[in-house]
């Protein structure tokens, strides 16, 4: 009883105890690995290819399913799905234990790269999935690095509009619901890209990432609490919002931390 409420009571204060990260096989998971104090985690185009190949050779062995990413400067964002509870934290120790030497050989750095643990949001795919995707897809145009998401080499949206086939990508059932045929998904999927997301979307994703709760609808975050029998999103505090949109007071406040950089 008083292990889970060490727990909850860490979580809501977001300090530095090293907590167990909430991974849910067989659930989408938005992920975030960001560089020590911003600083570029890639410098030319080797080192991001070098990065995806280790990523994918990591994806095979432990059974993680990447839905879609995005490769910038100083961070890396993913939407992966884990076979099992343990796959997603091995192939994230994977990548770094063969990406991090090869980058500090080759570029002269010493010590850390990484920016302490990988952060990770388990999304309720039905109502987020998509969104992550686009969110994920367009974060380069957000961060003002390019006009279009197209423009921008170093991530999934190539592969979703039917530019080129990525071997480090799995198909996610939803993206296939978009059409009976790969010409219907990826025209359906572009022009999803193109009507771009409203802010209290990217809020949400943001917010929720930063913290490291459960996105989804009452429902969802319900039968996870119930399932993993600990919270999954925060407690809801002061009179009833008045619009059910509104973010949370915790989510409300770390909103604006993860914005494109």
């Amino acid at each position: 009883m008083f292990a889970h409420a060490f727990v909850h009571f860490h979580l809501f204060l977001h300090t530095m105890a090293r907590l167990p990260r909430l991974v849910i096989p067989q659930q989408p998971h938005h992920i975030l690995q960001q560089g020590h104090n911003r600083q570029p985690i890639f410098c030319d185009s080797s080192d991001y290819l070098a990065f995806l190949g280790w990523l994918r050779d990591a994806a095979r062995q432990f059974k993680v399913s990447i839905h879609a990413y995005v490769l910038m400067e100083n961070h890396v964002h993913l939407l992966a799905t884990p076979a099992d509870e343990i796959g997603l934290g091995r192939m994230m120790q994977w990548v770094g234990r063969h990406y991090v030497p090869y980058f500090n050989r080759k570029h002269g750095h010493i010590g850390t790269l990484w920016q302490g643990r990988f952060k990770a949001s388990v999304i309720e795919a039905p109502r987020y999935l998509l969104t992550c995707y686009r969110y994920l897809e367009t974060n380069p145009v957000r961060a003002g690095l390019v006009a279009t998401a197209a423009q921008y080499p170093w991530s999934s949206y190539a592969h979703h509009v039917g530019v080129r086939l990525d071997p480090l990508v799995t198909d996610h059932p939803l993206y296939w619901s978009l059409g009976n045929t790969p010409f219907e998904r990826e025209a359906e999927y572009k022009l999803l890209l193109e009507q771009g997301l409203p802010p209290e979307q990217i809020a949400l994703l943001n917010a929720s990432l930063t913290k490291g709760w459960v996105l989804g609808d009452a429902a969802f975050l319900q039968s996870l609490a119930h399932q993993m029998q600990r919270r999954v999103a925060p407690a809801t505090r002061g009179r009833p919002r008045k619009k059910a949109e509104a973010l949370p007071a915790e989510l409300g406040k770390a909103s604006a931390a993860l914005q494109p950089k």
